[in-house]
């Protein structure tokens, strides 16, 4: 089980993953690589309305901050080349759907925590997410 997880590290590029199965728990974590650049944030084209909502200096410690359940892969669609769920000015409700993070397989929604105007995407579409990570901003 554990070079299976160790394999998964490596398939995704991510640098930390936790297993629990019947109350045994195994965390399998790279150590002594760099960590890997966070992504650029995604910013509203030129051509965006001037209404936009600005960007979030420090997306982590904003009380709007929507952050992964889990580790995984963030789609912003519901399918490769469909649509996003949402983008930037979009307005959300509580519940809406945001995103997915697939995980072991499994699709899982990312719901919006609360109603308000999506300000910030901090993920890529199919980028790898790890327990906790900034995702996206709702003010």
């Amino acid at each position: 089980m554990i070079r299976a997880l160790a394999q998964l590290l490596d398939e995704t590029g991510l640098t930390e993953i936790e297993f629990e199965r019947d109350g045994t728990r195994v965390r399998v974590a790279r150590q002594g690589q760099p960590a890997a650049a966070a992504p650029p944030a995604r910013t509203p084209p030129a051509h965006a309305d001037a209404a936009a909502p600005a960007a979030v200096d420090e997306p982590g410690k904003h009380p709007g901050t929507v952050t992964s359940p889990m580790v995984g892969t963030a789609y912003l669609g519901p399918e490769p080349g469909a649509r996003p769920y949402v983008e930037v000015g979009s307005m959300v409700r509580a519940g809406q759907t945001l995103l997915i993070v697939e995980a072991m397989k499994t699709m899982n929604q990312i719901p919006a925590p609360r109603a308000g105007r999506v300000v910030q995407i901090l993920v890529e579409d199919a980028q790898p997410v790890e327990f906790g990570e900034p995702l996206m901003v709702i003010e």
